[in-house]
């Protein structure tokens, strides 16, 4: 009986031993080993380690994912030309180094976020002073938070922080200078768009001016073919006739008097002054003699 309660007693003081000496540290975590105090080992691979049982050694853990800094307030910020914004932007940060995160900030995250929101605020200063409004909302925004993430870097690497990324979340003007901007905007606005009409105007004028050119040379062309055409009609027509009429001039004779007859006596109103013995009435006097034939 003794025996087995000896037995007991070992394996409960072994499971404390070793609950005492064994922790494991997560693939999330940095493990740091201190021995009354001091820092001894820095645990960076994730697994089950092994330690003296306390007070001789303990565990504390770091973070060691990428972590956010997202304060809440605006900050205040004079562009070149002397404009005033408001801007709203966070911070990707991690611990790259956690012995010198340790000594640097006793491993207080808040500490560490203070002093990268401190810098930050520095170099964002820096890096808008340096540019105008539109540099800062459009054309140079991508470049000055890569300016303000490089400066805050070279800052911190000496405290075991790396900064990933920077970002400008949000770009306001004050209150007080809005309605001015707004104006602003507005009017240079209306003079983009005055001017894209005035450039639309003038192409619409240009293009109805090559339609109106496009139009004469192709009814010039069109009426020099249709008079091409109807020169070729007549010249057959004109043909065709003389080659008729020469095999019977008479009767060419005859026809074209009574198509002048019948051109002339048209209503019942007309009136003709001519002599009557002319010419032009041989076929009514004498439609079958010789001289009318002749």
């Amino acid at each position: 009986m003794n025996k087995i309660f000896g037995t007991l007693i070992g394996i409960v003081i072994a499971a404390v031993l070793f609950r005492a000496c064994a922790f494991i540290v997560d693939q999330r975590q940095y493990g740091l080993v201190f021995a009354f105090g001091q820092l001894r080992e820095v645990i960076t691979e994730p697994g089950l380690n092994f330690k003296l049982p306390p007070p001789f050694q303990n565990v504390v853990y770091l973070d060691k994912r990428i972590l956010t800094i997202d304060t809440p307030q605006q900050d205040r910020v004079q562009t070149s030309e002397k404009k005033n914004l408001l801007i709203d932007s966070f911070v990707k940060w991690r611990i790259a180094d956690p012995r010198r995160y340790w000594v640097s900030f006793t491993g207080s995250e808040r500490a560490a976020q203070e002093r990268i929101s401190t810098l930050v605020r520095d170099a964002l200063n820096q890096a808008v002073n340096r540019r105008t409004v539109n540099d800062i909302t459009s054309r140079e925004r991508d470049r000055a938070m890569e300016e303000i993430r490089l400066a805050v870097q070279e800052r911190v690497k000496e405290v075991g922080v790396e900064i990933i990324d920077v970002r400008l979340k949000r770009v306001d003007f004050v209150p007080e200078i809005n309605t001015d901007v707004f104006r602003r905007m507005a009017s240079e606005r209306q003079r983009v768009a005055t001017e894209q009409r005035s450039i639309g105007a003038a192409e619409g004028e240009k293009i109805r001016a090559d339609a109106d050119r496009q139009r004469e040379v192709l009814l010039a062309e069109a009426y020099r073919e249709a008079q091409r055409i109807k020169g070729e009609g007549d010249a057959k027509a004109a043909a065709i006739y003389a080659a008729a009429f020469s095999q019977n001039p008479e009767f060419f004779n005859f026809y074209r008097s009574l198509e002048a007859y019948r051109a002339s006596f048209r209503g019942r109103n007309d009136v003709l002054v001519i002599d009557p013995s002319s010419e032009f009435f041989k076929y009514l006097r004498a439609p079958n003699s010789p001289r009318a034939a002749r």
